[in-house]
């Protein structure tokens, strides 16, 4: 049975969704791993440590790679939803920064997540 328009549609657009999440988790990364100086102040505020930046750039290098990987695009999106929750934490309770766009991708990893762990029905399937 081939898939039908509606599925194909989300499929493709699940996976452009992926890349774009993957490339903005990979610039995040980038960014902490590179020492930015915006980086460096915000995790000196944060107040564990420049090692926990680097852990932290690490996370989400390795959350993207897995999500943009067919074979391991499960276990990326829910790597990337619990670093945004945590980013999420850590702009309310310590930095008091703009929560906008961690809410954004919790949405966004979220849906992802939900998309990559719902069971598959043989009504799915068919369609």
């Amino acid at each position: 049975m081939t898939p039908s328009t509606g599925s194909r549609g989300l499929h493709i657009g699940l996976w452009v969704l992926k890349a774009i999440v993957g490339l903005a988790f990979l610039t995040f990364a980038t960014f902490k791993l590179t020492s930015a100086p915006v980086m460096v102040q915000e995790f000196g505020e944060i107040g564990l440590g420049q090692g926990f930046r680097y852990v932290t750039g690490l996370i989400e290098a390795v959350g993207a790679i897995l999500l943009v990987i067919p074979a391991t695009s499960r276990f990326g999106s829910p790597l990337l939803l619990a670093v945004s929750v945590g980013a999420l934490v850590t702009q309310a309770a310590i930095l008091h920064g703009d929560i906008i766009h961690t809410i954004v991708l919790i949405a966004i990893t979220g849906f992802l997540t939900w998309q990559a762990w719902r069971p598959v029905t043989t009504a799915a399937i068919v369609a």
